[in-house]
């Protein structure tokens, strides 16, 4: 077997992405999995340094039989890279290891894209080809009980260490493989991280932390990849000790540090029977619970009636988050879904219940730039001339002075009963008032 190609040194050069040395690190591996099943060896539960150093000397030993010339940068790569193969998830490994890498998206074997700081770019790894790619797929979701295959070409599913996981296959999908995952993080952000990151300052902070602890129900609105879920989690800290809290959601994302919690999760229906849990489900079940407060990773279905009455029937303080672009987006997304829930009574009760839930809405946005901010804190104050009437206590602004981003305080007092005692300020700057 002859290989004919230049050395490199650059564990991401154009060499080390070539179909050439793609190939090698094939055979190579295909090598290994039959020295393994020759000595009936079980590598699976072999301590990391002992795989390693059984992987660097078969590779050695390939190298010389058949006389490639990699030097010894790049052997130590194809050691590095053939350990994770064996033990981790092969190419996955190091972006799956980098705390910097929020999401994951492969489209197909050779196109591999990453969000870094909200911003997304292509990564120099890949797969060797598209079944390289299905293998470390079908090692992710076999411990999870999943399959995927032309009869089941897309899967769901949530990672043992929390991140979600959303794989289809051809004939679905035309690019080959596609996965998505979004990295779970093992230190969730706190409000000093918040405010470090600028996605709100001080004045706002104290605001929603003081509205948390007084039992303001709040929804959190934001488009795709705002920091909906982060955002919660980071509010709910505010909620005192002592409160029994049920979350509810469809993926367990939120990590909260209280010592009563109840994390429920939804269970999509399956080819063999499974019974399908929705959220609304969850919900329902949940106010037999005794919960002081319910909290729904995101409302998206019918279970918003159920929210919204759990929040006007005792159960304040509970929070969620909705997927809409603006506070009024929200409101009409709120009333849709409380539609396609079955609501039966007519639009301007629908509003009441809506106003007597929902204290305030938080916005947020990812910037172009990938920074994520609170761009509004909107407080529904009533309904007249049959439309829910807001006031905004807090507006984000690109430019305030001197060309600076910052936060306006609007000068409105609140009505809630709870957040009475926040009165007028002056604009407050990104970075100090």
């Amino acid at each position: 077997m002859d290989f004919d190609f230049a050395l490199g040194t650059d564990p991401h050069s154009e060499f080390h992405q070539s179909d050439e040395f793609q190939d090698i690190k094939g055979v190579m591996h295909q090598k290994l999995v039959e020295r393994i099943e020759e000595l009936g060896a079980d590598f699976v539960n072999w301590p990391l340094n002992v795989v390693q150093r059984f992987v660097a000397q078969e590779v050695e030993d390939f190298i010389a039989n058949h006389r490639v010339p990699l030097n010894a940068t790049d052997i130590q790569l194809v050691v590095k890279d053939l350990t994770d193969e064996l033990t981790g998830l092969g190419p996955l490994q190091e972006l799956m290891n980098d705390d910097g890498v929020a999401d994951i998206l492969i489209n197909g074997y050779k196109e591999v894209f990453i969000e870094r700081n909200g911003l997304l770019q292509r990564s120099k790894i890949r797969f060797i080809d598209n079944k390289h790619l299905m293998r470390i797929v079908q090692r992710m979701i076999a411990p999870l009980g999943r399959r995927v295959d032309e009869g089941s070409p897309m899967v769901d599913a949530r990672l043992p260490n929390g991140g979600r996981l959303n794989v289809i296959i051809p004939p679905v999908s035309l690019n080959g493989p596609v996965v998505s995952i979004r990295k779970f993080r093992s230190h969730p952000l706190q409000a000093s991280d918040m405010l470090a990151y600028g996605t709100l300052n001080q004045e706002m902070l104290d605001f929603l932390a003081h509205a948390a602890e007084m039992k303001c129900n709040i929804l959190i609105s934001g488009g795709t990849g705002s920091g909906k879920t982060s955002f919660l989690n980071m509010l709910a800290q505010f909620i005192p000790d002592g409160e029994r809290i049920i979350t509810i959601e469809d993926a367990a994302e939120l990590q909260l540090l209280h010592e009563h919690v109840v994390r429920l999760e939804s269970r999509p229906g399956g080819l063999e029977g499974v019974a399908e849990v929705t959220a609304r489900d969850l919900l329902r079940n949940s106010l037999r619970m005794r919960p002081d407060r319910i909290i729904v990773g995101e409302v998206r279905g019918g279970e918003a009636v159920e929210m919204l009455q759990a929040m006007n029937t005792g159960h304040d303080g509970s929070m969620s988050t909705i997927h809409t672009n603006s506070p009024r987006e929200c409101l009409h997304r709120l009333e849709m879904l409380l539609h396609f829930g079955g609501w039966q009574g007519g639009e301007f009760n629908l509003r009441r219940q809506i106003v007597g839930a929902i204290n305030l809405i938080v916005q947020l946005a990812r910037l172009p730039n990938g920074m994520r901010r609170v761009i509004s804190i909107s407080e529904l104050t009533g309904v007249q001339d049959e439309v829910v009437a807001m006031q905004e206590l807090f507006r984000y602004e690109p430019v305030v002075n001197n060309g600076r981003e910052g936060w306006v305080n609007t000068g409105c007092h609140p009505k809630t009963p709870k957040l009475k005692r926040y009165t007028s300020n002056p604009i407050f700057l990104l970075g100090g008032s």
